[in-house]
């Protein structure tokens, strides 16, 4: 298998579109209609807090710099192990924009990047996603299984930024043998996430 820097593409994700920019503080009236728990937007700024979990084993004060190197006004550490960022109206729309053009083409690289997976389909709100196996033996033998997680919590994050309520998001990823049509396997993110750290803490008690 072709290495993929999933902790990149993560990361890539969430500052694109982040750089400076003037902004006139003129509402958009049909893009800040939302007003989210996870996006708060204000007459001029618009609040991003990015949940615990995107954040834990990361190196947050990196993080934070490398944020505020790309334009973000503010980005504060909050006591449950969560960041807010803090950026323009205009920032925030740009970043959705560039967002969305990244997203799109590191899926395309990923087509590339797995061995067994011959080609990733999406719906155009990225909530749910389809990886092409060139055969359900090919990919029981691999390692690919790690193309659900990238385009999952991918697409986890474009939601998240574009104010959706974590505890809301669903991101479907659908398995299916080309060849055949059969469906291999389905995921339902962040479920397949929540579903892993309780094994994982059971396997720690044990």
């Amino acid at each position: 298998m072709k290495k993929l820097a999933v902790g990149m593409l993560v990361l890539a994700l969430l500052l694109a579109g982040c750089s400076s920019s003037d902004s006139s503080g003129k509402a958009d009236t049909k893009k800040d209609e939302k007003d989210e728990k996870v996006v708060k937007k204000g007459l001029l700024n618009v609040e991003i807090t990015m949940p615990a979990e995107f954040v834990e084993g990361q190196d947050v004060d990196k993080m934070i710099k490398e944020a505020k190197d790309e334009g973000v006004k503010e980005v504060k550490k909050n006591d449950d192990g969560s960041l807010t960022y803090v950026m323009s109206k205009a920032d925030h729309r740009k970043m959705m924009k560039e967002m969305k053009t990244n997203l799109e083409e590191s899926i395309d690289e990923a087509k590339d990047g797995f061995d067994s997976i011959e080609d990733i389909t999406y719906n155009k709100d990225f909530t749910e996603f389809t990886l092409l196996a060139t055969d359900k033996a090919s990919f029981n033998e691999s390692m690919d299984a790690l193309a659900s997680f990238s385009v999952g919590v991918a697409g986890m994050l474009y939601h998240i930024f574009d104010g959706e309520d974590h505890d809301k998001i669903q991101i479907k990823v659908m398995i299916k043998d080309k060849s055949t049509g059969e469906q291999i396997d389905e995921m339902i993110y962040p479920d397949v996430m929540d579903e892993a750290k309780k094994e994982a803490e059971a396997d720690i008690e044990e």
